[in-house]
């Protein structure tokens, strides 16, 4: 069998160090792709237009974790894809938490940035979910994007996300104790599994034996 190209998108503010733990059997290919400084009012679209250009296989899975996953759905817009898989994520805008959807009306959420640079916590807790508080200086490691403009730019786009119809062909995955995008707020199908919203990393051996089924069977 050819291999299968897997891109993985870290969530907002994270590195790709989010995945040193997934370890894919063949065929499967793992690439980890990263956030790229936006351009001024760029929109999430013509961003995902340019994340496609680091692409380099054709009919690739992309991954995507949190707002990387919202991210994948879009690129998923421009280029064919084998398959698009979306984790700690959500697949429409009214799978957004409440505080996010009033931050849609009151603009709140443009104050939280400048917060967000000078306390490294509360950016830890906002990308990993609340059940990261004790350990959160391992979290921390993780954590590479705190330019204020990519901050500024990055919650901007997730609460002012446009999409309405879910994806047909997407696979969510979800931890039953996420905090940052609640489980209850989300509509079918998705996959629950143990875990909050660094499933990623706490879940990694669910992803490394559960995933690449999952994706031969749905291929």
């Amino acid at each position: 069998m050819e291999p299968i190209p897997v891109y993985c998108m870290p969530g907002m503010a994270a590195s790709p160090k989010i995945f040193e733990y997934l370890d894919f059997p063949k065929p499967f290919q793992i690439h980890l792709l990263s956030w790229i400084p936006p351009k001024k009012q760029e929109t999430l679209s013509a961003y995902a237009q340019r994340m496609c250009e680091r692409i380099e296989h054709e009919h690739p899975v992309l991954l995507g974790v949190s707002f990387g996953g919202v991210l994948v759905q879009e690129m998923a817009k421009h280029i064919p894809v084998r398959n698009t898989v979306i984790v700690s994520s959500i697949k429409n805008r009214e799978e957004l938490s409440f505080p996010m959807k009033m931050a849609q009306k009151t603009n709140a959420h443009k104050l939280l940035p400048t917060q967000w640079i000078n306390n490294i916590d509360h950016l830890a807790l906002f990308a990993f979910g609340k059940g990261i508080k004790k350990r959160l200086v391992m979290y921390q490691r993780y954590l590479s994007e705190r330019n204020p403009e990519y901050l500024n730019w990055a919650i901007d786009a997730l609460v002012q996300w446009e999409q309405i119809e879910s994806p047909k062909e997407i696979l969510h995955i979800h931890g039953a104790s996420d905090t940052v995008f609640p489980i209850k707020n989300l509509s079918n199908p998705f996959i629950k599994i143990k875990g909050g919203h660094a499933a990623i990393i706490t879940q990694a051996k669910w992803f490394n034996e559960e995933l690449p089924k999952l994706l031969l069977k749905n291929d």
